[in-house]
């Protein structure tokens, strides 16, 4: 009788180092794109492998339905689903790979605030440097359209818990802690484009006004607003 335990297994490793193809310059750069937007200056040599193989790299997403964007004015580089109607029709079904965030409407409103920093930033200053915005200012504004958060704590509280849940998709940075700053991060432009950011900003002004109103209309929009702005989280992106 065989003693199994004597009998070792090859393990996936030992089978396949053996006929694994040739290695690849940009495979690092694939993974971090697949984990999120790629900026310029983060750590690391991604950014110039991503420029050094943006022809592979480009043709390896869209094998399997993704779009690599590579903006270098920006500085920066992500992925986007492809419409699977716009796939050729020889292409299979591909599933979906990124989740969609639903942003509540406090996120909503710093979204427009932050989108609008960065607007004037690059009309009015110039565009190489880094948009930088202190929570203190950001506070100021978001008071004056949310009258009824009147407590200066509790209002700041919230706000930070709100860009702390931007951070997390990317659209913003922490620049300084003490006092705290925030780099708005220019994948809002992307996200949040013009002709999209004058939609949103009018859609909530009449939220806030609804909101204004009295409580049984908050009720009812409170759910509108919780539906009204999905932003696309690519692993991080």
């Amino acid at each position: 009788m065989t003693d199994s335990s004597s009998e070792t297994d090859p393990t996936p490793d030992d089978t396949f180092s053996d006929t694994m193809p040739p290695p690849v310059p940009w495979a690092p750069a694939a993974v971090r794109l697949l984990q999120g937007i790629v900026y310029h200056d983060d750590a690391g040599d991604t950014w110039e492998r991503i420029l050094s193989g943006v022809t592979p790299l480009t043709d390896y997403f869209a094998r399997i339905g993704l779009q690599l964007i590579v903006n270098e004015e920006d500085g920066m580089a992500y992925l986007r689903q492809i419409d699977p109607e716009s796939l050729p029709p020889e292409y299979p079904s591909i599933p979906k790979l990124f989740r969609s965030v639903r942003l509540t409407f406090e996120a909503s409103l710093l979204c427009v605030l932050l989108r609008e920093e960065l607007r004037q930033f690059e009309e009015e200053i110039h565009r190489d440097g880094r948009c930088v915005v202190t929570q203190a200012a950001l506070l100021e504004v978001w008071q004056s359209l949310v009258p009824t958060e009147t407590d200066d704590v509790r209002a700041n509280r919230l706000l930070g818990g709100q860009l702390r849940k931007l951070e997390e998709l990317k659209f913003v940075r922490q620049f300084e802690k003490d006092p705290p700053s925030w780099e708005v991060r220019r994948i809002l432009k992307a996200r949040l484009p013009l002709q999209e950011l004058e939609r949103l900003r009018v859609d909530l002004e009449a939220e806030l006004k609804r909101r204004d109103a009295g409580p049984d209309q908050e009720e009812e929009t409170d759910a509108e607003a919780g539906s009204r702005r999905d932003a696309e989280d690519s692993a991080g992106n």
